[in-house]
């Protein structure tokens, strides 16, 4: 049975984001009210405690995720002001009570025992800061970004002790980047284009001729008025991203940015430019080498059916992908990505790398692909798609062993889904405000529901 209990009052505005540290014991959240909140659980009862609370931004946090705990007990948050700031929690000085500034920042909390510190604030983006994420801890202190001027932003951690300093490693345009690898057949052949978002957005020597730019141009700007729900507004697109949990492959992460509604599976390896391994999706398509709703069966032995907002490239229709997670592989030959949209579609994909005597023939040290053809080449099939919230949907994220997922939606539930026998993915529940205080039949915008 799933048990649930509730903050009341959380924030004083819509919360954005919200995220466990490592243990399961405390939890990071934040708000259009420009406020960090740090929740420690009482195990006793299963009540949750406000434990620190700051002003971290000069404008509405979207974002905020923790580093993992051999590196201390550190936040990031991203932001509308187009910065992403690195906080760490400190022991309070002596007489300051937990609430003397430092950096500019501090967070308050009921014990005064610690307080939380700006140590460093990035600010290369050229856009709203819509996703931040750190790495997996075998890849050291890194930290992945993606902001609504499309560009994915890796940072490595160069002074760890002080946290000051951060070295932008990589910093890729998602929509430019090319579909195809260097040598290998992607799955996904869909035209790059600069979206209603980005309309001068750079193209690279890889992408279409500048002429072919710009006739795409000129049918995107008569397309507009023609595509219900979409405009020049940052709130008709999605920025997400997630890093792949397993370190066997090197360095690859999903981002979606825009409003194509395709995942890109980005590989960053050391000594190269990234590359695209993969691209995700879920319109139909006339091409049999790029992965689509049509080439997979849904949970009830149909084809899922395909969104239907704005054009893509051959006449159907696509939402932006808001959320993207990447599950613990534990153990599986494959791996689970789970994607969220605007259409309400929380879809899961089997994401298949090479075999093991494939990788051999076709991959490097690197680990890119290095031969046409099927050997050598990452594959992907969708194996859930559910509309269940009728809503666009805000948040996916997988529990620590990768079988069960959970959704959030503009209809104002959390719902889980399983795999069952055969493989099949079914909904497993769903827990929401109200279900969590029978007493109160309005809830407050700022009020959140949280899962024990």
């Amino acid at each position: 049975m799933i048990q649930t209990g509730l903050i009341p009052n959380a924030h004083h505005d819509l919360v954005t984001d919200a995220s466990y540290d490592f243990y399961g014991h405390r939890l990071a959240t934040c708000s259009l009210d420009q406020r960090v909140k740090v929740w420690q659980l009482d195990e006793s009862n299963g009540s949750w405690a406000c434990e620190h609370e700051w002003k971290a931004h000069d404008a509405a946090i979207s974002k905020i995720s923790w580093a993992h705990p051999e590196f201390g007990t550190i936040l990031a948050t991203a932001s509308f002001d187009r910065t992403v700031k690195i906080w760490e929690q400190v022991p309070a000085l002596d007489g300051d009570g937990g609430g003397m500034q430092l950096n500019g920042a501090s967070g308050v909390g009921a014990s005064g025992a610690s307080r939380w510190v700006e140590r460093a604030m990035l600010v290369d983006a050229k856009g709203t800061v819509r996703s931040v994420e750190f790495a997996p801890q075998h890849f050291g202190l890194k930290l992945a970004t993606i902001s609504s001027d499309n560009c994915l932003r890796i940072y490595e951690c160069l002074e760890q002790p002080s946290l000051a300093t951060w070295q932008l490693l990589e910093e890729v345009d998602v929509l430019t980047l090319p579909a195809t690898s260097p040598a290998g057949r992607s799955v996904s052949q869909t035209l790059t284009m600069a979206t209603p978002t980005q309309p001068s957005a750079p193209l690279d020597g890889n992408s279409v001729s500048l002429v072919a730019h710009a006739l795409q141009q000129q049918a995107t700007q008569n397309q507009l008025p023609g595509r219900p729900g979409l405009g020049t507004r940052e709130a008709d697109g999605g920025w997400c991203i997630s890093w792949c949990k397993d370190r066997y492959w090197g360095e690859i992460i999903a981002a979606g940015c825009g409003i194509d509604g395709i995942v890109k599976i980005i590989q960053i390896p050391p000594s190269r430019r990234p590359s695209t391994l993969l691209s995700l999706n879920p319109v139909p398509s006339s091409d049999p080498s790029r992965p689509s709703a049509s080439s997979a069966s849904g949970p009830s032995g149909s084809a899922p059916t395909p969104s239907t907002n704005g054009d893509s490239g051959d006449g159907a229709k696509t939402y932006a992908v808001t959320s993207v997670a990447w599950a613990p592989s534990c153990g599986r030959s494959y791996h689970l990505v789970a994607t969220g949209g605007r259409d309400g579609h929380v879809r899961i994909w089997r994401v298949k790398p090479p075999a093991p005597s494939e990788e051999a023939d076709g991959f490097g040290e690197d680990g890119l692909g290095a031969q046409e053809g099927e050997a050598g080449r990452w594959s992907a099939s969708i194996v859930g798609d559910f509309d269940d919230h009728k809503s666009a949907v805000g948040r996916v994220e997988w529990n620590i062993t990768g079988t069960i997922l959970s959704s959030a939606g503009n209809d104002g539930r959390v719902r889980l889904w399983k795999m069952t026998a055969g493989n099949v993915w079914r909904p497993a529940g769903h827990i929401s405000v109200e279900q969590a205080d029978e007493q109160q039949a309005d809830v407050d915008m700022g009020e959140m529901a949280v899962e024990d």
